[in-house]
Parts: C-alpha cells; structure tokens; sequence
C-alpha cells in the first residue's frame, strides 16, 4: 500500500452517524408512526439494519466482507403488514446501497406461472427483469408448487427463481409470503428456497386495542373520526368480527371502515335538513356501525359482513 493511499483510506467510521446520514433513521421511524404493533417484526428490521449498516461500514475500512444474503420469508396471517414491512424493507436496502432502484414488485402465482408449454418462462422473466435492482414480494408463494397436478408449470417458476436468487443476489432481494403452516411444507418440499433465505420473519395478528388504533388511524388519513359511541360500536364490532370466519387483520377493518362510510353517507342524506359543517360530514356514529350483519352474525360467502 502506497503512502497517498494509507492517508486517503478512512481508518474508522463513526457508526452513529452513519445511521442518521443513510436515511435509516427515518425508515424505521416511519415503520414505528405507521404500523401499529409488531414489535417482533420491527426489531427483526432493526437487527436487520444494524447488519447491514456495520457490512458496509467494514467494507469502507477494507475488512474482508460479502454481501450478505437478504432474501427474506414472511409468514402470518392475511392483513398483519406484511406487504407494507416489505415496502419499508425496499427503501431501508436502497438507502445503505444493496439495491439500486429501492422499489416494490408485488406478484402472485397467476403472474409467474402459465397455462401452456412455453408460457411461463417469459412470465417469470418478465417478472423479475421489472423486479432488479429492488425487492420482488411473492404472496402466497406455497401455490407455485403443486405435485398433485403433473401438467402444472409451477416448477418451471420454481427453477427460475432459484437461479436468479442465487446468482443475482446483489441486484435482487425476493421476499417469500403466507401463512406459516403451509410455508413450512413449501420449503421441505422445496429444499432450494430454505437454504436461500436468510430471513424468516412471523407477523402476530393484532390485539383488538391494536385494531382499534388502526382504526382510527384509517380514519384520520381521510380526515373522518369515530364518535364517542361511534368507538365503542367498532370495539364491540373488532370482538365480533374476529370469532367470524375469514378474519383478515386489518384488511377486514379497511373493508368495515369503507362499508361504514357509505351508511354514513347514505344517513346523511336521509336526515339532513339544512347545512352541515366538516364535524358532521367527518363522523363515523354509532349508527354507521351497528348497522353492520357481524353483529348478528350474518356473512356472504366471501367471509366479509354485507352492508
């Protein structure tokens, strides 16, 4: 090593700071402002960025280092954040410089896989040429594999993306989803995924406190607000719904809080009689609530309350 490189190369790195000038800081606290809960998972994200941050920091003194592997599988059920997680995952990898563009490609088997010979290799390439240089979130990703059905061109998907997570792992994190159990017999059926990811990450279902909060912070983005007895119905409907078939977290509270919107407007105009201020148009009553069939236990087929 000459003289002139000796003095030019840093000889520490002040970590602290590092994580305040890469944008670090601010992923996780937007993953603390928006996302109610899940204290594991955000500690897993932490543990996640310090890795990364002292990675690079020993890569800038020259210490021996490789990237590390970062494809990630996150399990639990529908509506816990996970795709929301995996945003956040994007843009805290773009910020320390593991990917190059920090985007989201969300996909499911209908997009990877075909229905005839030759199909689903463009497919997937296609896929994954929009996903480089950011993160590709495969939802449910145990239906790519289905042995019972031999003339299924799942295993074609399979074998391309296990080739691509290997040998573009600098360009291209690949975040497997679902539920647990059957994430579980996909990577013993699939033992080529298992030994790519580095991260297995369980997403909690939310407390009905949780809920409620999510509630009202669903709310308050479109500048609406529970009523005093307008919050105790959604406490009362959150027990309900939850013992109903087909909870979906917080999926389930959006698609309640958007029914209660529009029997909020539709009482409006039933009942208004003169002028309404902002107060009126932004409240959500006990009415808007209770009118739902969760609390007599009524559901269509596709498992959510009728309006």
């Amino acid at each position: 090593m000459s003289t002139n490189d000796a003095e030019t190369e840093p000889v520490t790195v002040n970590l602290a700071e590092e994580y305040k000038s890469s944008g670090v800081a601010e992923v996780l606290a937007e993953l603390d402002r928006e996302l109610v809960g899940l204290t594991p998972v955000k500690q897993r994200i932490r543990e996640i960025a310090a890795l990364l941050l002292v990675e690079r920091a020993r890569k800038r003194l020259g210490l021996a280092h490789e990237t590390p592997t970062l494809h990630m599988s996150f399990t639990g059920n529908p509506g816990t954040g996970k795709t929301t997680v995996a945003l956040k995952m994007a843009g805290l990898l773009h910020r320390l410089g593991y990917v190059r563009k920090g985007h989201l490609v969300s996909v499911t088997r209908d997009d990877l896989v075909g229905q005839y010979i030759g199909h689903t290799a463009p497919k997937t390439k296609e896929v994954l040429k929009k996903a480089m240089g950011g993160v590709l979130f495969i939802d449910e990703a145990y239906y790519l594999y289905r042995p019972d059905n031999e003339r299924d061109y799942g295993q074609e998907a399979i074998e391309i993306l296990l080739q691509v997570m290997e040998n573009n792992r600098e360009d291209l994190v690949v975040v497997l989803a679902g539920y647990a159990d059957r994430m579980d017999k996909f990577f013993t059926s699939n033992p080529g995924f298992r030994s790519r990811i580095a991260h297995h990450i369980d997403f909690p279902d939310y407390s009905d406190e949780q809920l409620l909060r999510i509630a009202e912070m669903m709310l308050a983005q479109q500048h609406y607000a529970f009523t005093s007895s307008g919050r105790m119905a959604m406490q009362e409907y959150i027990a309900h719904r939850r013992r109903q078939p087909h909870f979906a977290n917080a999926r389930s509270i959006r698609n309640a809080l958007d029914r209660a919107r529009l029997r909020q407007a539709n009482r409006l105009l039933a009942t208004a009689t003169g002028p309404l201020d902002a107060n009126a148009l932004s409240a959500i009553d006990e009415a808007d609530i209770r009118a739902s069939r969760v609390f007599s236990g009524g559901l269509n087929g596709t498992g959510e309350a009728r309006v």
